[in-house]
């Protein structure tokens, strides 16, 4: 007998079920007055979409976000740049486990836990590392993957970074 395990994606509800996740965390941050400070500047359209493609790609599910928006490195470098956060990172997270309620994804307590520990994981880690200038982002970058049993990926974005190790030249380049 045969059977696989379902991708955390899968779990979610796929495109869909993150579209939905991602619209309900966005609600959420922008009704927050330290979070939607982010968002200040203004974003693209089509965030909603956007993020949960990102959260698709991470968890399982298809590389649209790669193929159709770009890498790692470009996602980082939006979030760098900007000093520590770590206020804000808290209440993106708080924001994050709500919509988790908001969309009825709190009720099975594995799938809530491992989301939530791949959000705070992201947003405390990869999104939060390049707190001086986004021009210290390496390129080349690929998404990190996150399953059930947390982190399986090792990418180049979580390895400690020293100028040295950047390409003369290839600083800053999107």
């Amino acid at each position: 007998m045969m059977w696989s395990v379902q991708t955390v994606y899968e779990a979610v509800g796929g495109a869909d079920g993150l579209r939905e996740l991602a619209g309900a965390w966005h609600a959420r941050v922008m009704a927050d007055e330290v979070v939607s400070h982010a968002f200040s500047h203004g974003y693209h359209p089509a965030h909603t979409e956007r993020l949960a493609a990102y959260w698709a790609e991470a968890l399982g599910g298809p590389t649209t976000y790669s193929q159709a928006f770009g890498d790692e490195t470009s996602v980082v470098r939006m979030h760098s740049g900007n000093g520590p956060h770590e206020e804000m990172d808290r209440r993106a997270i708080a924001c994050f486990d709500q919509a988790l309620t908001d969309v009825g994804l709190s009720g099975d307590d594995r799938l809530r836990l491992v989301l939530h520990d791949y959000f705070a994981w992201a947003t405390t880690t990869t999104m939060s590392r390049y707190q001086g200038s986004a021009d210290e982002v390496p390129g080349g970058l690929r998404i990190p993957q996150w399953s059930w049993r947390g982190l399986v990926s090792e990418n180049r974005s979580l390895r400690p970074r020293t100028k040295e190790a950047h390409p003369p030249g290839n600083q800053g380049q999107t």
